[in-house]
């Protein structure tokens, strides 16, 4: 039996607060709709996908297929003014009286770009036995039923969970369901399982365990947690990369000499690639002055035919209150972690372009929150990721992916500089952080910023 993807991307966004639907917002370098068309595309429990869609956006989710090569998606059909006219709209589409053929309708959310595999296989082998599948997670807040802004009752939380999508039917039981509803000149349903438990009262509605990540981005905030979301899950994508395919990639790395950049470079020749480094210890390499990094570039092109890689990993930090650092010493900071990041990355574009490749950046824990003592390096660092985020933007049509490293306190040379000696414990190794960088310039995601994490033993 096939099972038909059915993507509901025909909302109107008016609670996110925006002129554009939530679905075609961008989170972590691509549009949410794009996320959750790969979940869908990518699993083995999907032969094929439709997207529901807004008459104004048909043009809009067509390119978001032609781009991505989405093959399972055959239908792009057109959604109503509710939920239920687009799922209607889905079901007409594939409802055949004058074939036997039963399938199987796998409604989900556009702005629920986590779903899991695990959650599609569940569904796949429940709709083996029923008619109608749901998605939920138990509640954990307690649940209060209000009237006049005062309780009336308090159920049982032990016994309510959550709803999410997918909601799974076979095309015939829903089908009837809405039939019969469409009859009902007070019809009206909050989702699809609805439509069944009130039309079609004795059919059972099999409840499968959803996930806490598969949330729906809804509100503002989403975005930011949805943010965080992928780059937990993309770390965990790393598992199954392979190093060896980093074999005869010509990479170049500024600030090579030592810390995480040498290790990243150490590492990266283990595997074959051809790393040439840069640094002002090294070769007199100083990236705040264009001419001498587009004149490292140049040479490697020369020398290689193209370059696939640029990483940057050079920085400098000045561990002291801003009143206490002079003017130099600021305009130094500035110059290395901000001005050079521009200039390698400004350098580097008409290499990249030529050879559709990868920029990696690097950033610092301390730029999600301004901290005492690091005022010019937060600042910074801060910046790099919104250098990251606006460069992934500016040349996803050049298919250049440009992405950011976000350790967690690291031994490096510039640490024990500023802070001595450390417990080794406390601190990740710069080598832990080069196989994530490697990991990253192995994937195709982009504009996204990635966290390296000590793991406690």
């Amino acid at each position: 039996m096939r099972t038909i993807g059915v993507i509901l991307a025909g909302g109107s966004g008016i609670r996110f607060g925006s002129q554009k639907p939530k679905q075609f917002m961008k989170v972590a370098g691509r549009k949410i709709l794009e996320h959750t068309i790969e979940a869908f595309q990518n699993s083995t429990y999907i032969d094929e996908l439709a997207i529901v869609t807004h008459k104004g956006y048909v043009e809009e989710v067509e390119e978001i297929v032609i781009l991505n090569g989405f093959s399972k998606v055959k239908k792009i059909l057109l959604g109503g003014n509710t939920r239920n006219e687009s799922s209607l709209s889905a079901i007409n589409a594939y409802w055949d009286p004058k074939s036997n053929n039963e399938v199987n309708l796998v409604f989900h959310d556009a702005v629920r770009p986590f779903v899991s595999n695990r959650i599609l296989f569940d569904i796949q082998n429940a709709l083996m036995e029923y008619d109608a599948v749901d998605v939920a997670i138990p509640a954990t807040d307690t649940i209060i039923e209000v009237k006049d802004n005062k309780i009336v009752s308090i159920p049982d939380r032990s016994r309510l969970m959550n709803g999410q999508t997918p909601q799974a039917f076979k095309i015939s039981t829903i089908k009837k369901a809405y039939d019969i509803g469409l009859k009902d000149l007070n019809f009206k349903a909050t989702d699809d399982c609805g439509v069944i438990k009130k039309y079609l009262p004795d059919t059972p509605i099999m409840v499968v365990l959803g996930d806490p990540i598969n949330i729906k981005i809804t509100h503002e905030l989403d975005l930011f947690i949805s943010d965080k979301i992928f780059q937990v899950r993309h770390t965990e994508r790393f598992d199954h990369t392979d190093f060896n395919l980093i074999k005869d990639k010509v990479i170049v790395v500024f600030g090579g000499n030592d810390g995480i950049g040498g290790a990243t470079a150490d590492l990266a020749s283990q595997y074959g690639a051809k790393v040439f480094r840069f640094s002002r210890s090294l070769n007199n390499t100083d990236i705040t002055k264009p001419e001498n990094v587009r004149g490292a570039l140049e040479k490697v092109n020369n020398e290689c035919g193209h370059i696939d890689y640029v990483i940057n990993s050079a920085a400098v930090l000045e561990h002291q209150p801003l009143t206490q650092m002079s003017y130099e010493c600021i305009e130094n900071s500035l110059d290395i972690n901000l001005k050079g990041v521009i200039i390698i990355a400004k350098e580097s574009y008409p290499f990249l372009c030529k050879s559709k490749g990868h920029l990696l950046n690097y950033t610092s824990s301390s730029y999600t929150r301004g901290r005492s003592f690091y005022s010019i390096y937060s600042s910074s660092k801060t910046a790099i990721v919104n250098l990251t985020q606006a460069l992934a933007e500016e040349w996803e049509t050049d298919n250049i992916k440009v992405n950011c490293i976000n350790p967690e306190r690291t031994r490096t040379p510039m640490r024990t500089k500023n802070f001595g000696l450390e417990p080794e414990e406390s601190l990740l190794k710069a080598e832990d952080v080069a196989k994530t960088s490697l990991n990253t310039l192995l994937n195709d995601f982009t504009g996204q910023i990635i966290y390296v994490k000590k793991i406690l033993e």
